[in-house]
């Protein structure tokens, strides 16, 4: 039945627990060890049921039970503790970004993302990308960084897994009820729901704004589900993910133009944007078009000001992970904005696609936010080099080297990953400071004076939890199959407490591998059972080894589901169920538990498809060494001291071939190092050189792949020079921003009228080492000035092939012209090595205002 009327009832909580409410709004408690014990104490079986998430617990305990914490002078002292703690966070003596930032006044910097991880009692991520977001937002907080994030609000979010009888993946979608969760209402003073509208073809849609308090990080999200929009508008933000093209669309109109309204609305005026993945292009074109109707700024003149205060963050390392849209459907449903700009359909394409001129190409996200943003980094070093490779076409006279799009690796959140007995080892020996010190703080030189035993003993209580945990769960699990008797109790024997667990946990994409340990089963089925040659110390064991496996397919991915089948099918078949566990609906919690529970982090990825993975960080920040192929962001670390590498980065044309090297190479790994290490026990039975392994992934990793680090990162080389860039723009009514696009005209009137008109150097042929060469270059700019252009000539090793190496930049001076009023430009070279080598020449636009010389994509060679 319909209702007539609704409440939102909220708990009474007795006067003296009231602090616990505004506690359970602000995601704070989901990184305070201590925060989160208070409200497990509470009612731990409530809280269990309730996923995680105190505002429902709150909601559903008894209130005899909230009386007697009332009344409960050890509950009371922890809760002052935590709010007292918490207290001190809100409203810190000085944060990182007032003690490093002199310009704060009306700086804001908005995260756009189309999922974000922040708890597993907030299903509004499905994987690493959301989870990424998540921890962005509370480095964020942590470091008091001026930043609001933006995303959607899904009823029904990713989904729930479970498997059939059969192995086969399974999708459940269960409605979140937002009341009962840690978010709240936006409400305009009058206490009406504040609300944007996004025009779709032939109607508005209107979506209302909730707020997810993440430190001191405001979260805005977008929910479309309501009475006055149709029931098509309503199911834009029910499925994360889901449906098809026409719905993606919609969801990324919401996201891009209805979060820029949704910033307007609240009052405020961002000064930098960041799109977290292509997902969120399109606010470019709201942005451009408020400029325009608003502050009466031309199409030129508005991109000036978008491009310079705008960042993207490309997460895929292939093409087939892009949005990619056909013309007739972006000209359907965002087409006015050409007309807004005065722009035809086609130049409006444009921003979207490689080549201009290709009417049958697709429009591209990822083309518009490179093309509308001015810095642009993948999120490794090596994904950085595969983003190059993958958008060179957008500079297509550059070398693959000079393409400007850089790297900054990708990390996790401590507080929130580590797990909460490794956390208090930590604040003892190290202090409070470690979980976002650099990795010159020499506090992590103290790492070393961590007992081994203590160390080891913590860890051995870590993965005895995870052991229980994977019991449970599977229990549960073959619960709801109406599994018999017999089968319960096997699933509450399996996996030995003891044993070697290693752990294998993210999405079942093909190129992840999941498999690749299964290749070859007499080799595997020798490693499980503990036929490898071991030595021990005083207690004389079987060193067997187990996996723990946990990962979801995409709902339409019928290969990934495949790879999931063939290992429950392994397990089965082989009668490995006490060596190898599947934990179905992996989640924030099922991560937790298996990256401070598990010895060792396996990845198998296709080189160079993992653009960064994290959650090997995670289990580097528990201890746990990682071993992978050397891919992602395993590539940069140091991946002898903090674990073992699966092959040396060789890429093969056959992928079955690939396949075979690299699951022997694994193999290799597990019997000569990993599986020796671990068992090599002392009297105590102290596993020594294991342990010096993890104190290594903890000193090493913990600082560098930490998104404190990673935020800093953000700040220093995109956040603060955008935001320069957006005041200097701004200023005196865009005056600069409409210099700059005055001059960019001009410049691109006259660019392809330069000549190079001659290049000569003071040696010829034979030159020897460190010896001086001058380089003199002649060059008729005709209606462009000296101080239009820079000139660089470029120095290095002459390949095989014929072009530079390795190429050293040199900004050649200009010095005057020439009796035919051609500009002469000069520079002084050596070469520190000897062998065949050479110089190249180019000429680029130069003007204060742009944020790099490749901005406008103009680039002549001699």
């Amino acid at each position: 039945m319909k209702p007539i009327r609704t409440f939102n009832v909220r708990p009474h909580l007795p006067q003296r627990l009231e602090p616990l409410r505004e506690l359970a709004y602000n995601l704070y408690w989901t990184w305070n060890t201590e925060a989160i014990a208070l409200f497990r104490r509470l009612d731990p079986e409530l809280w269990e049921q309730t996923n995680h998430n105190p505002v429902a617990l709150l909601g559903r305990i008894r209130q005899d039970r909230l009386l007697d914490a009332a009344a409960d002078n050890g509950f009371l002292a922890q809760m002052e503790r935590v709010i007292s703690q918490f207290q001190e966070y809100a409203q810190p003596v000085q944060t990182w970004y007032q003690q490093t930032r002199t310009r704060t006044d009306g700086e804001c910097i908005a995260y756009f993302s189309l999922e974000f991880g922040l708890t597993e009692c907030l299903p509004i991520y499905s994987g690493g990308l959301g989870v990424l977001a998540g921890d962005h937002l509370k480095s964020a907080s942590d470091l008091g960084l001026p930043l609001v994030g933006v995303g959607l609000l899904y009823q029904k979010g990713y989904f729930s897994q479970y498997l059939s009888a059969d192995g086969w993946q399974q999708e459940r979608y269960p409605s979140n009820d937002f009341y009962t969760l840690p978010l709240k209402l936006i409400t305009t003073p009058q206490g009406q729901e504040r609300r944007i509208c996004v025009d779709y073809p032939n109607r508005d849609v209107q979506a209302r704004i909730w707020q997810v308090q993440v430190g001191r990080v405001p979260l805005y999200l977008l929910d479309t589900n309501l009475p006055e929009n149709s029931a098509y508008d309503q199911q834009i933000t029910d499925y994360l993910y889901g449906g098809d093209v026409d719905l993606r669309i919609h969801q990324e109109m919401l996201l891009g133009i209805g979060g820029v309204r949704l910033l307007r609305s609240l009052g405020l005026r961002p000064t930098v944007y960041h799109m977290n993945e292509g997902h969120s292009a399109f606010l470019s074109l709201e942005r451009i078009r408020q400029l325009i109707t608003e502050d009466h700024l031309t199409y030129d003149e508005a991109l000036q000001v978008v491009q310079a205060s705008q960042i993207f963050t490309t997460h895929t390392p292939v093409p087939a992970g892009i949005d990619l849209f056909p013309a007739d459907k972006v000209t359907y449903y965002v087409g006015h904005y050409a007309e807004a700009f005065n722009l035809s359909q086609q130049e409006f394409l444009s921003l979207g696609r490689v080549n201009p001129g290709a009417f049958q190409e697709p429009f591209s996200m990822a083309n518009l936010a490179i093309h509308t943003a001015s810095f642009v980094n993948g999120v490794s070093a090596l994904h950085g080099e595969v983003s190059r490779q993958m958008f060179q076409g957008l500079w297509p006279n550059l070398p693959l080297t000079e393409v400007p799009i850089t790297s900054i690796t990708n990390g996790v959140h401590a507080r929130s990953r580590v797990s909460e007995p490794l956390q208090y080892l930590l604040d003892i020996y190290l202090g409070p400071q470690w979980s976002d010190a650099p990795l010159a703080d020499p506090l992590w030189s103290r790492v070393s004076s961590i007992p081994d035993e203590e160390l080891w003993r913590i860890h051995e209580i870590c993965r005895y939890q995870l052991v229980m945990f994977v019991r449970s769960r599977l229990q549960r699990t073959l619960e709801e199959q109406g599994a018999s008797s017999a089968e319960l109790r096997q699933a509450a024997e399996v996996l030995d407490p003891t044993a070697l667990t290693i752990g294998f946990a993210r999405r079942f994409a093909t190129y992840k591998r999941a498999t690749l340990f299964l290749r070859d089963v007499e080799r595997l089925r020798r490693i499980l059972l503990g036929s490898v040659p071991v030595k021990t110390g005083a207690k004389q064991r079987r060193p067997i080894v187990q996996f723990v496996i946990a990962g979801k397919a995409h709902p339409k991915d019928n290969p990934g589901k495949e790879l999931i089948q063939e290992i429950i099918h392994f397990t089965r078949q082989e009668g490995m169920a006490n060596h190898i566990a599947f934990i179905p609906d992996y989640d924030m919690h099922v991560a937790k538990m298996m990256v401070a529970g598990c010895d060792v982090w396996l990845n198998t990825p296709l080189r160079p498809q993992e653009a960064s993975g994290t959650s090997g960080m995670k289990a580097a920040m528990n201890g746990l060494p990682n071993l992978s192929t050397l891919d992602g962001w395993w590539d940069e670390a140091d991946y002898v001291k903090t674990g073992w590498a699966i092959g040396h980065g060789e890429t093969y044309d056959d992928r079955h071939y690939q396949d075979q090297v690299e699951a022997n190479a694994l193999y290799e790994r597990l019997e000569r190092d990993v599986i020796p290490l671990f068992y090599d026990r002392d009297e105590n039975g102290v596993p020594r050189g294991w342990v010096q392994k993890m104190k290594a992934a903890l000193s090493l990793n913990t600082p560098q792949f930490n998104t404190a680090r990673m935020v800093r990162e953000y700040a220093h080389r995109a956040y603060f020079p955008a935001s320069d860039r957006y005041f200097i723009l701004k200023e005196n009514n865009y005056a600069a921003a409409k210099e700059l696009a005055r001059w960019k005209a001009h410049v691109l009137e006259h660019w392809y009228s330069i000549q190079i008109i001659h290049v000569e150097t003071s040696a010829e042929h034979n030159l020897e080492v460190n010896e001086l060469v001058e380089v003199k270059a002649v060059i008729a700019l005709g209606a462009l000035s000296p101080s239009d252009v820079q000139v660089i000539v470029f120095q290095g090793r002459v390949n095989e092939a014929g072009t530079l190496e390795e190429a050293c930049p040199t900004l050649m001076t200009f010095v005057g012209t020439t009796p035919e009023d051609h500009s002469l430009y000069t520079a002084e070279i050596s070469y520190d090595t000897s062998g065949h080598q050479g110089i190249a020449l180019q000429l680029l636009p130069r003007h204060a205002y742009l944020s790099h010389p490749y901005e406008m994509g103009l680039v002549l060679w001699a």
